[in-house]
């Protein structure tokens, strides 16, 4: 055999293993998703070779706050395209302390007072705060404009029609503010390596999303402590009958070595209590982390 006969022989052998590696891992998460008693979507993509995989990766899932992360990022692109500066200060009145949760409600009970376009952002992205969420989609001029947004971007994949305030007007109204597995990590991939915002803006939101204390049993719940997760939950109340509608985590993990893969786990429709539902996406990151540390 002549030696480019043996390279691409060996070409051959090492495609047919990644394939049968990559069919392995997605047998594990489907047997994880299964546990979920609910419908349960998941992707995951190797951001250094794009690997890829998904389980229900095309189909709608309730986002709750993981809407939170492509808000930010519309409004981080208004202040690179120098349209809004994040200097600028929002008043916070009185009215706009509604009952939701608001850790920024807790710090300012009396409103009445100016908030930076900057704070209200690391209040929404790390905090998950439904009312700075709002107050942003006040500047940025509501979800249809956040859309458009998306559009611009190429994603027909996930729609957002409902602010945190009109969400909680009834509980089918989540449901439309909803995104594809594969479209979330499609937005998380191209957003961590650069190609939508600027650099400082890029690194800004890493960090919001990096220092979140949210979610804290989901993507990061069965990781190796330390592990680097940048990444956005969301979560909805449950329902009369049990019912959760969404219990999602949506990031990329940092491997040992510098790698990353992005994962986005969305439960949804669940009867099983917070504490299953969220072992469920702790599990598929578990899976996955020591998938990707092995190959």
């Amino acid at each position: 055999m002549t030696p480019r006969a043996w390279l691409t022989a060996l070409c051959m052998i090492a495609s047919v293993a990644a394939t049968a590696q990559s069919a392995s891992l997605r047998t594990e998460l489907v047997r994880i998703a299964e546990a979920s008693r609910g419908v349960t979507g998941i992707a995951v993509t190797q951001l250094e070779t794009g690997d890829t995989l998904s389980v229900r990766g095309r189909e709608h899932f309730p986002m709750q706050s993981v809407f939170k992360f492509p808000l930010a990022l519309a409004i981080l692109d208004l202040a690179d395209k120098g349209r809004l500066s994040l200097d600028k200060t929002v008043r916070v009145l009185p009215n706009d302390l509604v009952p939701t949760y608001s850790p920024l409600r807790e710090a300012y009970p009396n409103g009445n007072v100016d908030i930076t376009i900057a704070e209200l952002l690391r209040y929404s992205v790390s905090l998950s705060d439904n009312i700075a969420c709002d107050l942003l989609f006040r500047e940025l001029g509501g979800p249809d404009k956040l859309e458009k947004y998306l559009r611009k971007l190429g994603l027909t994949g996930i729609s957002v029609k409902a602010t945190e305030a009109q969400m909680a007007t009834g509980w089918n109204v989540q449901y439309t503010n909803w995104c594809e597995p594969k479209t979330m990590n499609d937005l998380l991939v191209r957003f961590f390596t650069g190609k939508i915002l600027g650099t400082a803006s890029t690194e800004r939101l890493r960090k919001w999303m990096l220092d979140t204390p949210t979610g804290s049993a989901r993507l990061k719940g069965r990781l190796p402590a330390g592990t680097p997760v940048v990444h956005k939950t969301g979560t909805s109340s449950t329902n009369e009958k049990g019912i959760a509608a969404a219990t999602n985590d949506a990031g990329v993990i940092t491997l040992p070595g510098g790698g990353h893969v992005a994962v986005t786990v969305f439960v949804s429709d669940s009867s099983a209590g917070l504490k299953d539902r969220e072992e469920t996406i702790a599990r598929v990151a578990l899976a996955v982390y020591q998938h990707y540390t092995k190959n």
